[in-house]
């Protein structure tokens, strides 16, 4: 049972739907195999960071001299701030070149890093100190393969039914901007909590 709320509360953290909206933005113009391509990256790439940091994380914070609250309120800062970034790409009047192969893993990049954010990792942390029986936190990483899986699946569903057109820009814009908007107010909601928690605690 740990494991089951060990891999939802890491999916909600993910948030699959709004990372299929990015892959369909990033993959505009791709063909469906270089987009399945790009959500198989993706996944890889989260599951990576996560893992990591499940069996890292605590630690590093601790050699640091640093709370979860604490991180957890910076996480929230940076989450802004790419969240601001997005929407002002979206406002942006040069239009977007499409993809080509040699900038596909940059492209990439804003998904991961909404995926594997610092809310995500500061949920990753907590779940491997709190349910962590052994040396190595099993139920951590066997949440995080979980919601991972999870997340490739829809990116898969995401890349076979986007379209192959380039699609309209202004959508497009919109899109990334309506996207940037749920990524600012994540950044606030993580950044508010941990600063709720930090003064709570103390």
């Amino acid at each position: 049972m740990k494991v089951i709320q060990a891999a939802v509360t890491l999916l909600s953290l993910i948030n699959p739907v709004v990372c299929a909206l990015m892959l369909s933005q990033i993959g505009a113009g791709q063909s469906s195999a270089a987009r399945a391509a790009s959500a198989t990256k993706a996944s890889i790439a989260v599951l990576v960071i996560l893992i990591t940091f499940a069996l890292i994380g605590a630690r590093l914070l601790k050699v640091f001299g640093i709370s979860l609250d604490v991180f957890q309120v910076a996480g929230g800062l940076v989450l802004a701030w790419m969240g601001f970034s997005m929407v002002r790409a979206s406002t942006g009047q040069a239009p977007q070149a499409a993809p080509v192969a040699g900038t596909q893993s940059q492209s990439l990049t804003p998904l991961i890093l909404f995926a594997a954010s610092p809310g995500t990792i500061t949920g990753i942390i907590t779940l491997s100190v709190n349910h962590s029986g052994t040396a190595l936190p099993v139920t951590a990483i066997a949440g995080a393969a979980i919601a991972v899986l999870a997340l490739w699946l829809v990116l898969l569903l995401t890349s076979r039914l986007s379209g192959q057109g380039t699609g309209n820009s202004f959508l497009h814009n919109l899109m990334a901007g309506m996207m940037g908007l749920i990524v600012i107010a994540m950044g606030f909601q993580f950044g508010l909590t941990g600063i709720k928690a930090f003064f709570a605690g103390g």
